[in-house]
């Protein structure tokens, strides 16, 4: 009998259809077809155009408008195909609404699932950006400035939506100058909103404020973030008492809060310092607070102010926190652990290396992330090293050390990562269609051993990203493709058993 061999060749297959990308340049048309060599004129027009997963690029340059740039529902994206509104790589666009009326914002996200990156939004006629009821956004590496209300306010139900690299500062709101805020996740904000690595300086009223009304038991959670110098204007003068000028303040209610509104704050690693009265601020919030390893100093009022008792429950926790140059003030419901103010600590100059904050506004890392400074960084032999306790946050030594900056520590700071979800989840690569290169996220849910390879639609591996141990949280790799054709491949996620495929598309 004669014997037939027959071999089998496993061949991935979507029916979906390719990304697009557009491109938006100062000096499009807005009846070009958007490509890179006939682009758009307006973000706006680019808007209309774009389905789920396509990729909107704005070259650099200057565009000046007077009309808000409105991104609603009508535009949703979805958890695998995020819309993606990028700088070009390499170029700044600044989105210039100086001219714009009182009471108009610059650019509105009423959408959810919309990702959006390197671009700068000045002089708006009220926000800078409001996200209102758009829910999983991301924004990053975006800056916010001299707009006339708060830089960034999330409103309407906002919620996990993700802030990360940016930065928010000088807005102020005249006549009255009660109301500009850094970052504004208030009033009517949702839950789940987290802001990785931001900055927030000079604006007249607080650099964060989480002020409920009409909203009550939502989390807000800050990692690594920086705010200084609110309460007064761009040239250093105070507008007066009604511009709070606080660095964080953690929420409340009107009347005293006497609806007990509750704005639930995890603070990590975060500095509030030089700000006109208080850095770390209840205000009348009734929610719990948690505030792990973070630093105060020279605030005019007080460095950390939590005084009001909390709701039925509800619990403050202050843990690894330094304090320089200001006063605390918690009330005895706290639950406090090695924070510098306990015995057996003493804080003066030489435990830094620098109290000099004047280089906290430098440019960022070519990452976005923060830069590396010096200032109120611990000096060889602090006493305020290694003598914290375990929080959950990477640390080296035997123990972690107070305050914001752990010496010496070889974890990453500059990877965001939220809460760690049960179970690993790979996102969809942008941009795609790509190239010169794209980035690939995902989220592990324990550490372990990562592998992340490309394969061709044959099955064949044709790159290795990542073979090795990863931390548990949100990790990156970019892929460069140099010797490979045009086309779709995929992308293979595997850990402890389990994997994750999805595709991306190549066009050279």
């Amino acid at each position: 009998m004669k014997q037939v061999f027959i071999s089998f060749v496993i061949v991935f297959i979507w029916t979906t259809s390719l990304f697009a990308q557009i491109y938006v340049a100062t000096d499009g048309l807005d009846n070009n077809p958007g490509t890179i060599d006939e682009p758009l004129l307006t973000i706006s027009n680019a808007i209309y155009m774009a389905n789920p997963g396509d990729t909107i690029y704005v070259r650099g340059g200057t565009y000046v408008s007077t009309a808000t740039i409105y991104i609603n529902s009508s535009s949703n994206g979805t958890e695998d195909s995020l819309h993606c509104l990028f700088a070009y790589p390499g170029e700044l666009p600044v989105l210039d609404f100086s001219t714009q009326s009182s009471g108009k914002r610059g650019i509105s996200l009423r959408a959810n699932y919309w990702h959006i990156k390197g671009l700068e939004i000045y002089g708006a006629g009220d926000n800078g950006m409001e996200i209102s009821a758009g829910s999983y956004n991301i924004v990053e590496q975006c800056s916010f400035h001299e707009n006339r209300d708060s830089g960034v306010q999330l409103s309407n139900g906002a919620a996990y939506n993700r802030i990360i690299n940016c930065d928010s500062y000088y807005n102020a709101d005249p006549p009255d100058y009660g109301d500009a805020d850094g970052f504004a996740p208030k009033l009517t904000v949702g839950t789940g909103n987290y802001f990785y690595g931001c900055r927030s300086w000079g604006n007249c009223d607080d650099g964060w404020d989480g002020y409920l009304r009409g909203a009550t038991d939502v989390t807000t959670t800050l990692e690594n973030c920086w705010t200084w110098g609110n309460g007064y204007l761009k040239d250093g003068t105070d507008p007066g008492s009604q511009a709070n000028g606080n660095g964080f303040k953690m929420g409340g209610g009107d009347n005293s809060n006497s609806e007990n509104l509750m704005h639930h704050f995890i603070l990590k690693n975060c500095v509030a310092f030089e700000n006109k009265v208080k850095g770390f601020d209840q205000n009348n919030n009734v929610g719990s607070m948690t505030l792990l390893n973070c630093t105060g100093f020279h605030n005019k009022s007080a460095n950390y102010k939590i005084t009001k008792s909390l709701f039925t429950d509800q619990i403050l926790t202050v843990k690894n926190c330094v304090s320089f140059e200001g006063s605390v003030q918690l009330g005895g419901f706290a639950i406090q652990e090695t924070n510098s103010w306990l015995s057996p600590f003493s804080v003066t100059d030489d435990d830094f290396i620098s109290i000099d904050w004047s280089t906290a506004d430098a440019p960022r890392q070519p990452d976005g992330s923060l830069p590396n400074i010096e200032f109120m960084h611990l000096a060889t032999g602090s006493d305020l090293i290694d003598t914290g306790v375990d929080v959950g946050l990477p640390f080296d030594g035997s123990a972690p050390d107070l305050g914001a900056f752990e010496t010496g520590t070889t974890a990453s700071i500059n990877q965001p990562f939220a809460d760690v979800p049960e179970k690993m989840h790979l996102y969809q690569n942008y941009p795609n269609p790509f190239n010169p290169e794209t980035t690939i996220r995902f989220i592990l849910p324990q550490a372990g051993s990562v592998s992340l390879n490309i394969y061709n639609l044959m099955g064949q591996q044709v790159a290795t990203l990542l073979d090795g141990y990863l931390s548990a949280g949100e990790h990156s790799a970019l892929w460069q493709p140099h010797q490979v054709v045009s086309g779709v491949y995929v992308y293979r996620l595997q850990m402890n058993g389990f994997t994750e495929t999805r595709k991306l598309v190549l066009q050279k």
